[in-house]
C-alpha cells in the first residue's frame, strides 16, 4: 500500500519536469508510505512514490526499473497471485532483482503491454513510463479499492495521483466546486462516474486503464461484471462449497505478507467470516480490533467479543465520544478530498489508529452486500417493484392519480411511508430504487438548491450515472441490475472510505470479498443464493452455518452505527447551527437558506434528516478545507 504521483508534458511543449514539483506532489501523500520514497524524472516525465513496505522489505523500492531501464514504474497495492507468473517469466527471458510483486507486473507489462491487466489479481493503481514508446500507461483493479486520480489539461499536461491534493499542491488545477456533480454527490454519498468534487479533476474508473502519448489521452475499459450465463443448479450444496472454495481461496492470497497483519471486526456476518476462514490458515491467534461508540444503539463489541472468544483471537477495541468524533472530521475530510459520505468513516479511522498500534495489514469486511444482496434496500425495491407492475396494469389510470394525490395530501408518517411505494412512485427501478434510496432524491433537491445552483446545474438527472452504467452493460434481473449499479457506485465510494481512512494511519486493508472470481461466480449464482425470502446473503450464511454463532447469523446488519440523530438534536447542535446554519455557509449561495432552516427545525423536532445534516455539513467543511485554504 502506497502513494504514488506523476506529471507528463508534450514534446512540443518544451517543459521539463521540475524535481521540486514532484516532491511536493509526493510527500503530501507521506501517509500512505512512511517507509520510504523515490522519485524518477525523463525530460518531461516524472514519477514520484511513497512507500508502505508490506512485501519485500529489502529491494522492493519505487520507482522500479526493467534490465535495460527502458521502463520504470510506480505502484500501489497488492497482486496476490504475482509469484504465479515469475517462473514463465523467468523462462520467457525476464531477469529478477527483486522478489516483489512490483517487478511482476513490470514483466507482464512488457511481455504482454495493456492485456498485463488481465492477468493481476488483487488491488493495484499503477503507473508504467515507457521510454521508447514516449507512453504513459496507468490502470486501476477492477472494483477501483485504489484509488487513481488525474487532471489533462488542454495543452495536453497530464497530473495524476492517488490522492487530489496531490494534484492541488502544485496548482494542476485550482480548487474549485465542480457544480455538475453537485447533484450526484447528494443523492449518492459520492459521485457515480469519473467526475469529481473538484472542477477539473477526474478519476479512472475501477476496471479501467489510460494510455498517454504526447498530450493525447485513451481511456479503455477492459473489466466489466457478467450476470450471465447463470451457474447450473443441481445440488444447492455443490454451489455453496464451490463459493465457500473461492472465499476460502481469496482469503488465504490476502494473508501475503512480511509484515504483521490483523483484521477488523465488528461482530457482523462478514467480518466473522473472515475470522473463522482466517484463524484456520495462522498459526498464531489472530489480532482482532472492534470500534463503538458509548451509546448502546451504536455499539457491536457485545458480538464481536462472541467472535473474538469461539476464534481465540487477540482482540482490541477502542470506544470513543462525540467530541472526538467531530474534532477529528475535519482532518478526516482532508484525507478523505472529498466531501465523507458516510459518517462510518470516522470510526474507521480510529479503529484504524488502533489497529497501527500492533499490524501494518488488516482484512475487512467491504463488497459482501453489494455482491450478495446484503441491504435490505434491495428486498424492499423488490417488492415495491413487483407490487407496484402489478398495481399498474390492473389499475386505471385515473384511479392510480386519485390514490397519489391523496397520498401526498397526507402529512401524517403513514403518508411519508406510503410516499415512498408505488402508490405515488412510478414502478421502475429510477423512482423506486435510485430516488427512493436517494439522501437528498430529485424532489428535495428541487428546493434545496438556490435560485443561482439551479441556474448552474440546469435540469442535470442525480441519477445519470446509473442510467449510464445500466445503458452500457446492464444485466436482465431486477435483482441483478441493483448490485450491478450499486458495484460500480456505492461499493467505490465505501471503498474510498476505507482506503483513504486506513492509509490516514498508514495501515493497508485488504478485501477478501472482492477477490474478482469469487465476485465473478457470485454474479451468476441464481438469485435465490443471494437473496432468499427475508434472507439476505443466503449462501454466506449457509455456508458459516456450522461455524458462527446462531446470534451472529441472525443478527440484523448494523454496519459501523454512528448515533449522528441525536448527537444534531443534543449536545452536538451546535455543529450544525454553525457549520450548516451559519452566516458562512449560507452566504456562499449554494442552497436554499429557508429550505436548509426548515430542514433542520424538522430534524430538531424529532424527523429523521441525520443523513442530509450530515452531507451538507461535510460540504460546508470540504469547502473550508480545501476551496477556501482553510489550515493550509
Amino acid at each position: 500500500m502506497c502513494g504514488i504521483n506523476g506529471i507528463a508534458y508534450t514534446t512540443r511543449s518544451g517543459k521539463s519536469v521540475r524535481e521540486t514539483d514532484l516532491l511536493a506532489m509526493r510527500d503530501v501523500l507521506e501517509h500512505r508510505g512512511p517507509d520510504g520514497s523515490g522519485i524518477f524524472i525523463d525530460g518531461g516525465v516524472g514519477l514520484g512514490h511513497r512507500r508502505l513496505s508490506i512485501v519485500d522489505l529489502a529491494t522492493g523500492d519505487q520507482p522500479m526499473f526493467n534490465a535495460d531501464r527502458s521502463r520504470v514504474i510506480v505502484y500501489n497495492g497488492e497482486v496476490y497471485n504475482h509469484a504465479d507468473h515469475r517462473g514463465d517469466l523467468i523462462e520467457r527471458g525476464y531477469r529478477y532483482a527483486s522478489t516483489s510483486d512490483t517487478e511482476t507486473i513490470l514483466h507482464l507489462y512488457e511481455e504482454f503491454g495493456a492485456d498485463c491487466v488481465h492477468r493481476l489479481r488483487g488491488m493495484f493503481a499503477f503507473a508504467v513510463w515507457d521510454k521508447a514508446r514516449r507512453e504513459l500507461f496507468l490502470a486501476r483493479d477492477r472494483f477501483g479499492v485504489k484509488p487513481l486520480y488525474y487532471v489533462h489539461l488542454p495543452d495536453g499536461s497530464l497530473y495524476f495521483a492517488s490522492e487530489i491534493k496531490s494534484l492541488l499542491k502544485v496548482g494542476a488545477v485550482r480548487p474549485e466546486l465542480n457544480y455538475s456533480a453537485l447533484p450526484d454527490q447528494l443523492a449518492n454519498r459520492g459521485t457515480s462516474g469519473d467526475e469529481t468534487l473538484f472542477a477539473g479533476v477526474k478519476r479512472l474508473l475501477p476496471g479501467h486503464h489510460l494510455k498517454w502519448k504526447d498530450g493525447k489521452v485513451e481511456i479503455a475499459q477492459y473489466w466489466d461484471l457478467e450476470f450471465e450465463p447463470k451457474e447450473s443448479v443441481g445440488d444447492e450444496n455443490e454451489e455453496i462449497e464451490e463459493w465457500l472454495s473461492l472465499f476460502r481461496e481469496s482469503v488465504r492470497l490476502r494473508l501475503m505478507s512480511d509484515v504483521p497483519l490483523g483484521m477488523f471486526l465488528s461482530g457482523g456476518i462478514d467480518s466473522s467470516a473472515i475470522a473463522a476462514v482466517m484463524s484456520e490458515m495462522v498459526s498464531e491467534p489472530i489480532k482482532t480490533f472492534s470500534v463503538g461508540f458509548r451509546e448502546r444503539e451504536a455499539n457491536e463489541f457485545r458480538y464481536a467479543r462472541m467472535v473474538a472468544e469461539r476464534f481465540g483471537t487477540d482482540h482490541h477495541e477502542i470506544t470513543i465520544t462525540p467530541e472526538e468524533f467531530f474534532e477529528k472530521l475535519p482532518d478526516l475530510v482532508w484525507h478523505e478530498d472529498e466531501p465523507i459520505g458516510f459518517e462510518a468513516s470516522v470510526p474507521l479511522y480510529f479503529v484504524s489508529k488502533l489497529a497501527a498500534k500492533h499490524v501494518k495489514v488488516v482484512l475487512t469486511g467491504e463488497g459482501s452486500d453489494e455482491t450478495l444482496a446484503g441491504y435490505g434496500r434491495y428486498r424492499k425495491a423488490a417488492l415495491l417493484l413487483d407490487y407496484g407492475e402489478r398495481y399498474e396494469a390492473m389499475v386505471p389510470a385515473a384511479v392510480r392519480g386519485a390514490v397519489r394525490s391523496g397520498v401526498n395530501s397526507l402529512p401524517t408518517t403513514l403518508g411519508r411511508k406510503l410516499g415512498r411505494t408505488f402508490l405515488t412512485r412510478n414502478a421502475d427501478l429510477d423512482e423506486i430504487f435510485f430516488d427512493n434510496f436517494a439522501v437528498f432524491g430529485r424532489a428535495m433537491q428541487r428546493d434545496l438548491f438556490s435560485h443561482a445552483t439551479k441556474g448552474r446545474i440546469a435540469d442535470l438527472d442525480p441519477f445519470s450515472g446509473m442510467h449510464d452504467w445500466l445503458a452500457a452493460n446492464g444485466p436482465g434481473s431486477t435483482l441483478d441490475r441493483m448490485l450491478y449499479v450499486d458495484t460500480k457506485t456505492y461499493l467505490h465510494e465505501l471503498l474510498m472510505k476505507q482506503d483513504q481512512m486506513s492509509m490516514a494511519a498508514s495501515i493497508e486493508s485488504r478485501v477478501p470479498f472482492l477477490d474478482h472470481k469469487l465476485v465473478e461466480f457470485a454474479a451468476r449464482l441464481p438469485e435465490k443464493f443471494k437473496l432468499r425470502g427475508k434472507t439476505t446473503k443466503w449462501v454466506l450464511r449457509k455456508a458459516m452455518a456450522k461455524v458462527l454463532p446462531d446470534e451472529v447469523l441472525t443478527r440484523s446488519k448494523m454496519g459501523f452505527p454512528v448515533p449522528l440523530g441525536d448527537w444534531f438534536r443534543g449536545e452536538f447542535k451546535h455543529v450544525i447551527d454553525d457549520m450548516v446554519l451559519g452566516e458562512r455557509a449560507l452566504s456562499r449561495g449554494i442552497f436554499d437558506a429557508a429550505f436548509v432552516r426548515k430542514l433542520a427545525a424538522s430534524h430538531y423536532s424529532g424527523e429523521d434528516h441525520s443523513a442530509r445534516l450530515w452531507a451538507l455539513l461535510n460540504i460546508e467543511i470540504w469547502q473550508r478545507r480545501f476551496i477556501d485554504s482553510e489550515n493550509d
